[in-house]
């Protein structure tokens, strides 16, 4: 632990105990509900969390950011879990495949690749989110109203949407209470505008009203054993975990490919948006937090544990906590320790169905109808490419779903004139001049361009003016053009100027400002 390190401990401890135990109750029930929903034992959710916590806060990660597990993982988990073969050897295989990702996660931080998030169009991201959450809701209506697992444990998400009368004629009384309890909180708490209620956290709040009442209701000796959420005997039960009995197979390296790109990527878009989020305006370095990531991964994964990421939800409240560094993330790994460690019989306690109900309001953030709005304001292209995603993860699996929607925006850039050549390979050319330098971009400006252009434009002197020539480039998508704003909002905090030339010579393909656009002669 560096100097700088040890100087930022002791600067601002307390701030940093504050937010980390305010996030702690805010991990805590949903690290829980995230491992249920996942296949994995609830205890599993805190541990990973701990580990995330505890371990990757001694390396250099991006400074306000919270590692834990994520519902945007439950679909990879539970769907590894089902075709391992289901139960607890199942979830040991899908352990093992975390190892084997985190390994490979790390070795993408060496590899210089934490821009991974760059190959991903902005449509294909939120149709994966929007698909995960879904999946989410879909998954979390049966457990809200107190169904038996057995009943729906093997159906997928269309199904589950359509059987909702079934379980609502199913549901048990006393446990939709509860679930209902939870959601009304949930999705009401925010709505309130008083300044207070924005700083207690809504999961909390679910648990001071879900706890009680399953007391009242005797849910431990009167509920069926699904009910309340099962700890067990988890110290006497922590060992090393992993299974790698199916590495020979193709089903094992499809959920590590898919456990690394879809975490990763998660994990480097929460990093970027809680960077704009941060007061001091501190620039992250990805490939080390992804190195730190990777590690963590890999001793929850081989004790048992689930896939961690950087989580917005719980980073963007880190935030609002007044956390100052990134010793708010281990005092809230410290929080799970102790609650592991003194607590297990009041976690016991807490119903399902509330766990249900924050996962359900999880899952609508992902899913949020404004997102479907934006991505039509955007333009058409974008809401095709976005609900192919969507359909494709729903129909089959969340890395089929991702590549049918890269396929179709190449496809579409296709279309527009790109040649074969130019999707991977731009042509541009730099003038440098004694106070300026230009950079005229030729041929297309997409996506698939990204990570070269990253390198070009953090090679350049900040210095001097940098000017942007589109006049000579046929189509810009809107990946770039986001890039674009990024790279001016970038410059304008380090005082350095930027200038846009030729854009007014292209069509934009819709009125948003971040459209793509072409060429019109």
């Amino acid at each position: 632990m560096g100097q700088t390190t040890i100087l930022s401990l002791k600067n601002n401890w307390k701030s940093d105990l504050v937010s980390g135990f305010l996030v702690f109750l805010l991990a805590l029930p949903l690290s829980l509900g995230i491992a249920k929903a996942s296949g994995f034992p609830a205890a599993m959710g805190i541990f990973s969390a701990m580990v995330a916590g505890l371990l990757t806060s001694f390396f250099k990660v991006s400074p306000l950011t919270i590692k834990g597990p994520a519902a945007g993982l439950i679909t990879i988990c539970s769907g590894a879990i089902l075709e391992f073969g289901g139960g607890a050897e199942a979830w040991q295989v899908a352990a093992a495949a975390i190892t084997i990702a985190a390994l490979l996660q790390i070795l993408f931080g060496f590899l210089r690749f934490g821009s991974l998030s760059d190959l991903f169009p902005y449509a294909v991201v939120f149709g994966m989110l929007a698909a995960i959450g879904i999946i989410i809701l879909a998954k979390q209506i049966p457990v809200l109203l107190g169904n038996d697992p057995a009943t729906y444990m093997d159906k997928n998400p269309f199904e589950l949407l359509l059987n909702i009368p079934e379980f609502i004629a199913a549901a048990s009384a006393e446990i939709a209470l509860i679930g209902f309890l939870g959601i009304a909180v949930m999705f009401g708490l925010p709505m309130l505008k008083f300044s207070f209620a924005k700083k207690i956290p809504a999961p909390l709040v679910v648990l001071f009203l879900s706890v009680p009442l399953g007391l009242y209701f005797d849910f431990s000796t009167n509920a069926p054993s699904y009910a309340l959420v099962e700890i067990g005997d988890f110290w006497g039960e922590l060992r090393i975990r992993a299974d790698y009995s199916w590495l020979a197979s193709f089903t094992f390296w499809k959920y590590v490919v898919m456990f690394l790109l879809v975490g990763s990527l998660e994990s480097l878009l929460t990093v970027k948006a809680v960077d704009n989020l941060d007061p001091l305006k501190r620039r992250s370095d990805a490939n080390s937090d992804l190195k730190a990531l990777g590690l963590g991964n890999f001793v929850s994964g081989l004790f048992g544990g689930l896939p961690t990421i950087s989580e917005v939800v719980r980073s963007s409240s880190n935030i609002t906590f007044g956390a100052k560094t990134k010793w708010s993330n281990f005092f809230h790994g410290v929080f799970l320790l102790l609650a592991m460690l003194l607590l297990i019989p009041q976690i016991e306690l807490i119903p399902n169905a509330s766990l249900a109900a924050m996962l359900i309001y999880a899952g609508y953030r992902l899913a949020n109808p404004r997102n479907f709005i934006q991505i039509w304001r955007i333009g058409r292209e974008q809401m095709l490419i976005f609900l192919t995603t969507i359909f494709v993860t729903l129909l089959e699996d969340l890395l089929l779903g991702i590549f049918a929607g890269i396929l179709v925006k190449m496809i579409l850039h296709l279309a527009q004139g790109v040649s074969v050549k130019r999707l991977f390979s731009p042509e541009y050319s730099i003038e440098e001049g004694s106070d300026k330098i230009k950079v005229r971009l030729l041929s297309a400006a997409i996506f698939t361009h990204l990570m070269k252009f990253n390198r070009v434009f953090d090679a350049l002197p900040n210095d001097k003016e940098l000017i942007i020539d589109f006049s000579q480039c046929q189509l810009i998508d809107h990946s770039f053009m986001q890039f674009i704003e990024g790279l001016s909002n970038q410059r304008d905090m380090m005082g350095s100027k930027l200038t846009l030339e030729g854009l007014e010579d292209h069509k934009m393909f819709s009125k948003h400002l971040l459209a793509a656009r072409k060429l019109k002669r």
